[in-house]
């Protein structure tokens, strides 16, 4: 596997499985690749039962429709030619659905077209994928490809033959998902084959960034994610709208950033969920800058106005370069949950809740939290290792002010339970240190590739005979 795309070819391939069990998903509009901006953007179909039911003179049948329930893969009708490949309705019906059924996702009509249209697009970048890399003797064998299949289905939790038969339920194909993973197979070698040998770094180039990073020790840098959605001058004022309209599906927290990042963004970043890494403000583009030093851990700011289109920016974290972080302190917890039987009434809940926080301010440490859970009748989970930062934002802020012995206030719900976390142990976090050498090198290598692999595309798509139908 090439080490630009990573080993987790499973997880590239999920880019539309982000947001396993989470229900509702909103769609914006997507449209061609863009440009770069500053160094962030380099980089088995069965047969079904039944037949759709076909117009006949007379019936005044709508011209814009949806069905419901299987289609028969062997009605096809051609939404595009590439270079004499054809992509067929049922094979953009069938990656939409795949999408929509791995995030839980209901779509209404206008969510379900918006998405059409940018699945085309990419089975026509996945289609261009294949022949290019059959240009150049790469093959992927069936074996290769079953392997893959298996992986995929251990991530949903499934066996492959299950997997088979919840894809074809919901409207969709192991020839669509297999192909998707030949694409990715293929892509991946055609990179390693004829891109990566030709990609250099040079050990002043790392020099270079290493003297960079230690004189911007003590600077804040910031993890940001990015929706990018490009418009042209004449579609200013209609790109400006849908961005605004995804930032409120955004917000309604029914889907991960990253779900609308890998469907919609045009920038490169969303194959990896729009994810630019962890950057400073001298690395980005004046407006982005901007944004991402006036906000908060967990906010998105948007529409920002960048070169050619407009940006969605989510913060994912924030911290000082090669400095010390108190969120990197690894916690020994203890969690005691207690839980609400069916039936209980909100009185009952409050009295529990109220009973189980007093015996909270009354804990004698670790030592004493097993007796606890005893009287109480709560679960404990020793949870060891974790990182403060890994945790919610409202508790991370109450863990560092805890000392070890210490508990958090209750928190939780009815449904779901009440719990509170004991410290039982706390180590600080390491001094900030500079990167290795290989890592630098390794990171430069992986930003040259992609860019050449988005270079690459371009140029395919520039020379592909597309006839639209």
């Amino acid at each position: 596997m090439t080490k630009t795309k990573g080993a987790a070819l499973t997880r590239r391939l999920l880019g539309t499985i982000v947001a396993l069990g989470v229900t509702g998903a909103a769609l914006a509009q997507g449209g061609a690749q863009s440009g770069a901006q500053g160094g962030a953007r380099n980089g088995g179909q069965d047969p079904a039962q039944d037949t759709p039911a076909r117009d006949a003179t007379g019936l005044n049948l709508p011209t814009d429709f949806q069905i419901f329930g299987k289609l028969d893969p062997n009605v096809r009708k051609a939404t595009a030619i590439v270079n004499e490949a054809i992509i067929t309705g049922t094979d953009v019906d069938q990656r939409v659905n795949f999408i929509a059924a791995a995030n839980g996702a209901k779509l209404n009509a206008e969510e379900r077209e918006r998405l059409q249209l940018q699945v085309l697009r990419q089975l026509i970048d996945e289609t261009l994928q294949i022949q290019q890399a059959k240009v150049n003797d790469i093959t992927v064998t069936k074996g290769e490809i079953d392997q893959a299949f298996a992986g995929v289905a251990r991530n949903l939790q499934k066996t492959p033959a299950v997997l088979t038969t919840w894809l074809r339920e919901e409207g969709s194909s192991d020839r669509s998902l297999r192909r998707q993973i030949e694409g990715e197979l293929a892509w991946n070698r055609y990179l390693r084959k004829r891109v990566e040998p030709f990609v250099n770094v040079g050990d002043e180039e790392v020099k270079a960034i290493l003297d960079r990073l230690e004189a911007a020790k003590g600077t804040e840098e910031y993890h940001l994610n990015e929706i990018y959605l490009a418009a042209t001058p004449d579609r200013q004022q209609q790109v400006f709208d849908s961005t605004k309209q995804l930032i409120a599906e955004i917000g309604k927290g029914q889907a991960p950033f990253a779900y609308f990042a890998r469907n919609f963004s045009e920038a490169s970043t969303r194959g990896v969920g729009g994810d630019l890494g962890w950057v400073r403000s001298a690395q980005l583009p004046a407006p982005l800058a901007e944004a991402a030093q006036t906000m908060q851990v967990g906010q998105v700011a948007g529409p920002v106005a960048t070169p050619g289109g407009f940006s969605i920016l989510y913060l994912v974290d924030k911290r000082q370069v090669l400095m010390a972080d108190p969120r990197d302190a690894r916690l020994s917890l203890k969690q005691l949950t207690i839980k609400f039987p069916a039936g209980t009434t909100q009185t009952q809940a409050t009295a529990r809740t109220s009973a189980f926080a007093e015996a909270i301010q009354k804990l004698q440490g670790c030592g004493s939290v097993d007796k606890m859970a005893a009287s109480l009748n709560a679960e404990v989970v020793d949870n060891d290792a974790i990182r403060i930062r890994d945790l919610p934002p409202p508790l991370q802020a109450i863990m560092l002010k805890l000392q070890v012995g210490q508990a958090t206030p209750p928190f939780g719900s009815p449904s779901e339970g009440v719990r509170t976390l004991v410290m039982c142990g706390r180590d600080e976090a390491p001094g900030g240190q500079l990167p290795g050498a290989q890592q630098i090198q390794n990171q430069l290598e992986q930003q040259r590739v992609n860019l050449r692999a988005q270079q690459a595309l371009r140029d395919l798509r520039r020379d592909a005979v597309i006839d639209y139908r």
